[in-house]
């Protein structure tokens, strides 16, 4: 999944469409950005039939109303709140649900979230990915987010993450859609490298 922090309407869609043919089919843009209602929209209306167009930093339930308006597919949140899952859930959104303890993340499991996010990941490492879910539910969807990058996608697949979110290893507010371009390519080529023979075909 890719975060596009500091995106702005204007530039938005020629990163999601550089991001789509690299072979993304998930992009967060996060609510923390500049207009990033106006970004959400022109995504959505653009690519929203073909790929997963979310939001992140959500952090009020308002915001999911809003989002829900603009036909978001799903929400990621930094923090553990049930009552943005609940209101995640009323409106039919995909939640990924931001969390590091064990607490916080059966907290969220019991509030309904689909997914946790695990955050920040890298800080952590891959063998606290192994510990936590060892005591998780393991059909409970795992995404490995902050400080994740090509070098260690890897490891944090094999200890359980089904995904991560891609953040400033991918994107930076201001850079060119050929640079996003190049971080696509980078990532897409780690993570197919790190499936199993059998999936990366």
């Amino acid at each position: 999944m890719a975060i596009l922090r500091g995106i702005r309407p204007e530039e938005v869609l020629q990163h999601c469409e550089v991001l789509i043919d690299a072979g993304f089919r998930a992009i967060e843009i996060p609510l923390n950005s500049p207009q990033a209602l106006s970004s959400v929209q022109a995504s959505v209306q653009a690519f929203g039939k073909d790929i997963w167009i979310g939001a992140g930093t959500v952090l009020h339930c308002a915001q999911v109303t809003q989002l829900a308006a603009c036909a978001t597919r799903f929400i990621v949140t930094p923090n553990t709140d049930p009552d943005i899952i609940a209101a995640a859930s009323t409106h039919g959104l995909y939640s990924c649900i931001g969390c590091m303890s064990a607490s916080e993340a059966l907290r969220a499991l019991q509030a309904g979230a689909n997914a946790l996010k695990i955050f920040p990941a890298g800080p952590l490492g891959p063998k606290y990915i192994s510990a936590l879910k060892a005591v998780l539910p393991a059909n409970i969807p795992l995404y490995a987010v902050g400080g994740i990058t090509p070098q260690n996608i890897a490891a944090y697949l094999a200890a359980g993450c089904i995904g991560a979110g891609l953040g400033s290893d991918l994107y930076q507010a201001g850079q060119s859609p050929e640079q996003t371009l190049q971080g696509a390519k980078a990532f897409v080529a780690a993570y197919q490298a790190a499936l199993p023979a059998e999936t990366s075909r």
